[in-house]
């Protein structure tokens, strides 16, 4: 079984059979996307996981100006690391959450029908062919009672607030790297 730090490292080997995010991504985003294009500079400039969770690393910082450069600086080395805390938050929170897990089972399906639907032929509503931006919209609006149901708001804010905390926690009390903290000997001298 891999580890942690080898599930989104670009620089291990396709090697083995089995599903990997190089063969499942093609088939969730287009070829030539924005998102897939996003998507693969994230990981490919992600950091090593035992430099991000390395516990030796973490410190209290002095003062208030290195709290600020800490966070600046940790924030910009580790951006792809947070994103995907972030969506690993969300994953959770869905996970945990089964009335949530039948909203979105709601309006996925709701999309899948229509995706067949406009396959076939397209939809005409009160004599009104009706666009596919709009055909989606009519999907989240028959899940939205579910949504509600599932209390949709509510997991929204905590996946906000937990990220916060988590990646402003990281972000504070990780340490710099050693160039960044040899600038800081400097100015604080």
């Amino acid at each position: 079984m891999a580890a942690v730090s080898d599930l989104f490292n670009p620089a291990m080997e396709e090697e083995g059979p089995g599903p990997s995010a190089k063969t499942l991504l093609p088939k969730l985003l287009p070829s030539g996307s924005a998102g897939r294009e996003w998507l693969e500079h994230r990981r490919a400039t992600i950091r090593p996981w035992s430099h991000f969770l390395d516990q030796r690393r973490f410190s209290r910082p002095r003062n208030l100006g290195e709290l600020c450069r800490r966070l600046v600086r940790n924030v910009e080395h580790y951006q792809s690391n947070y994103v995907f805390v972030f969506l690993g938050l969300i994953l959770y929170c869905v996970i945990t959450s089964p009335m949530l897990l039948v909203a979105l089972a709601v309006f996925f399906g709701a999309c899948y029908i229509l995706y067949l639907r406009t396959l076939q032929s397209k939809l005409v509503l009160f004599g009104r062919e009706v666009s596919p931006a709009h055909q989606y919209g009519l999907a989240g609006g028959i899940s939205f009672p579910f949504f509600w149901l599932a209390g949709a708001g509510s997991a929204v804010f905590w996946v906000l607030g937990a990220t916060l905390v988590v990646i402003g926690s990281h972000a504070a009390f990780h340490q710099l790297e050693a160039a960044d903290g040899e600038e800081l000997q400097m100015e604080s001298v």
